[in-house]
């Protein structure tokens, strides 16, 4: 639904299970997108959280009370929420847990970001695979692992290098996003593409843009670039930042 530096929240859904990853927008903003496309909130059976940072939780503390859904999260994650007041159901995991839940599979995995214990997300159901691969400052072995096989990558392509050396952020948040546990930019978003997208991904989506420092069209183009390199066509989606994605089928 949502996929950037200014709000993430993803929908999974099958024909017997629907979820979120992340909660990154208002309650207001993810049950209207929800409505878009024609998924009830009330039949959601869960919230899975990537990390702590804001555009990942900000809607989860009304949602989670209002939904009265499980929120699963790591051990070390969990404390960190502020639930103002309501805890809901908390399912802590262990990162690299997998999970079971309705007929779909979850897999954590750890990522390189600076949040407290950061995850990533494969989720399989139906012979199909779908991985969440951004909030990580470089690609390591581990994380090419876990979503090799996906059918739908959304992938980090998070800033444009000399964009963001020539904007506005103060020199300490450029350190912080240049760095391994920063964010995934343009450049190495298709080193990835263009040496290990696996020909399994039917659908790539470029996400957690950077409002200040990316522009989609520039995502694009490297990543087209990089699918050429690679000889791979999948469909190209580039999340735009505040403006809701489309629905994906497989």
């Amino acid at each position: 639904m949502a996929s950037s530096s200014a709000g993430n929240s993803v929908f999974v859904g099958t024909e017997k299970t629907r979820i979120l990853i992340d909660a990154g927008l208002s309650r207001k903003q993810t049950l209207l997108r929800l409505a878009s496309i024609g998924e009830d909130p009330s039949k959601l059976d869960a919230v899975f959280i990537t990390h702590e940072h804001s555009d990942h939780i900000l809607g989860l503390p009304a949602i989670a009370r209002g939904l009265k859904i499980p929120v699963f999260l790591t051990k070390r994650t969990a404390p960190l929420i502020d639930w103002n007041g309501a805890v809901p159901q908390v399912e802590e995991f262990q990162a690299g847990a997998a999970i079971e839940l309705g007929d779909m599979s979850i897999q954590s995995f750890t990522i390189p970001h600076d949040a407290v214990d950061p995850v990533g997300y494969s989720v399989t159901a139906g012979g199909l695979k779908f991985s969440v691969a951004t909030d990580l400052g470089y690609m390591p072995d581990s994380v090419k692992w876990h979503i090799d096989g996906s059918h739908i990558l959304l992938l980090e392509s998070n800033h444009d290098l000399d964009m963001l050396k020539a904007g506005p952020y103060p020199w300490a948040v450029k350190q912080r996003v240049l760095s391994r546990k920063g964010h995934l930019s343009n450049n190495l978003a298709c080193d990835y593409i263009r040496s290990n997208l696996t020909s399994s991904v039917q659908t790539l989506i470029l996400g957690h843009l950077s409002e200040h420092n990316n522009h989609p069209s520039i995502a694009e183009i490297s990543a087209v670039q990089a699918l050429q390199e690679r000889s791979a066509s999948p469909r190209l989606i580039v999340a735009t930042p505040r403006v809701q994605t489309d629905l994906f089928h497989l």
